[in-house]
């Protein structure tokens, strides 16, 4: 019998699973042709109902995969979704970026062990999806950034909280403050990602790192997982995250980001 998310049509998502001695592998990709796996509201809503999905599963499966369709990983927040915050009051915003923020990171939630096979670009929200995963492996020739100071507006998404837990201080605000591009060997050299590899072979690495786990216990994967994070921590910054990219979003700063986008020239930001 087919499990649930296993027979369940998703519109902006692609869902396999793969049966080995040990129990379910189940890869999840995000799939938005149109926009470079670009993250839209519809799309989250799909991805926080598989994710509850599989947790309610009776027997879990070992371990879950995050992919990218397109010969990409994650483009960021759809454009005409970062548009429609602009024409949002403060209050409407600070209530959907948090509740977006929670689509997508109810991955944090999965008791068991997540790996990004991040197989092309991942920029912004992107990036930080794979943050809150638990191993990671980039494409060397993958191109990485958290923009979002770039385009006006606060790091999202966890991403202020999960850099620094991950990197520490120093280097995960470089990364933010700076909005710097890096490629996956800066990646793997910084220990963010396990492992870097050329992009074809992405994926098949992240297999391979799931069939490795598969062999270990899982109650006792499970109850680690559990313990590794303090979802209370996060839970405070996306507050603080969603409050803040709310006045941003309503700034002459982010109208001017929009502008810009659509006019193909870089901003010209004001401060105000």
């Amino acid at each position: 019998m087919k499990s649930r998310f296993e027979t369940k049509e998703y519109e902006f998502l692609e869902i396999e699973s793969r049966d080995t001695e040990d129990g379910k592998i189940v890869s999840i990709f995000l799939n938005n042709p149109t926009s470079r796996n670009s993250m839209t509201w519809k799309m989250g809503e799909e991805f926080a109902d598989l994710i509850h999905s599989i947790k309610k599963e009776k027997v879990l499966p070992r371990a879950v995969i995050i992919s990218g369709r397109n010969d990409v990983f994650c483009a960021g927040g759809d454009l005409n979704l970062l548009r429609s915050f602009s024409e949002k009051s403060f209050s409407q915003n600070r209530r959907d970026m948090r509740k977006f923020y929670g689509f997508f990171l109810s991955v944090r939630k999965l008791p068991v062990p997540v790996i990004a096979a991040v197989n092309g670009h991942a920029i912004g929200a992107g990036l930080s999806l794979t943050f809150g995963c638990d191993l990671r492996i980039f494409a060397d020739e993958g191109k990485y950034s958290f923009n979002f100071v770039r385009l006006g507006i606060h790091p999202g998404m966890g991403s202020s909280f999960l850099s620094p837990e991950l990197l520490g201080k120093s280097l995960g605000g470089r990364l933010l403050l700076t909005g710097e591009t890096f490629d996956g060997k800066f990646a793997k050299s910084c220990g963010l990602a396990l492992d870097s590899v050329p992009k074809r072979e992405v994926y098949d690495r992240a297999m391979d790192l799931a069939l490795s786990l598969s062999k270990a216990a899982p109650l006792a994967l499970q109850e680690l997982k559990r313990n590794l994070y303090s979802w209370k921590q996060l839970d405070s910054a996306l507050k603080k995250e969603a409050e803040s990219q709310a006045r941003n979003f309503i700034s002459d700063d982010f109208k001017e980001t929009i502008k810009s986008i659509l006019e193909k020239r870089e901003p010209k930001f004001t401060g105000k």
